[in-house]
């Protein structure tokens, strides 16, 4: 029985929709505020809030559930990087690391005395190409 299970299919495979969701969060960490379709954004919301919640708890345990959820790739670093590091180049970093960084860091402390609700949908109107209904997806202040 599927009770209490939910997936919205997106339209696309089990792959490919795990890969989506998961570069539409990186994108929404980084930038705060995406555009997408309403289908996705509303599927997107399930997922982004829960790695609010996941960031909150803080412990080793949730880091790595997160760092899987978004299937981050810590490549290691070439020694020309861990130099740039050592003197305090944050860019040498690849992009899933800054997430990360952000997640545990800024938006934890930011969400620390909110009960979940962390995520706001705004319709932009219609896109021009295919007529699909389009908005903002960001996280509240």
């Amino acid at each position: 029985m599927r009770h209490g299970n939910h997936t919205f299919k997106v339209g696309r495979t089990g792959s490919h929709r795990r890969a989506m969701i998961s570069n539409m969060i990186k994108s929404l960490i980084e930038n705060e505020r995406i555009v997408t379709t309403v289908p996705k954004a509303k599927e997107l919301r399930r997922h982004a809030e829960k790695m609010i919640t996941l960031a909150k708890k803080n412990t080793l345990a949730s880091k790595r559930n997160a760092i899987a959820l978004l299937k981050v790739a810590f490549n290691p670093l070439t020694t020309k990087e861990a130099r740039d590091v050592k003197a305090g180049d944050k860019g040498a970093y690849n992009r899933d690391r800054h997430v990360i960084d952000k997640l545990f860091g800024e938006l934890r402390s930011r969400f620390s005395e909110r009960n979940g609700g962390y995520t706001r949908i705004i319709r932009k109107g219609v896109r021009i190409g295919d007529s699909a209904d389009t908005c903002y997806i960001e996280y509240l202040k």
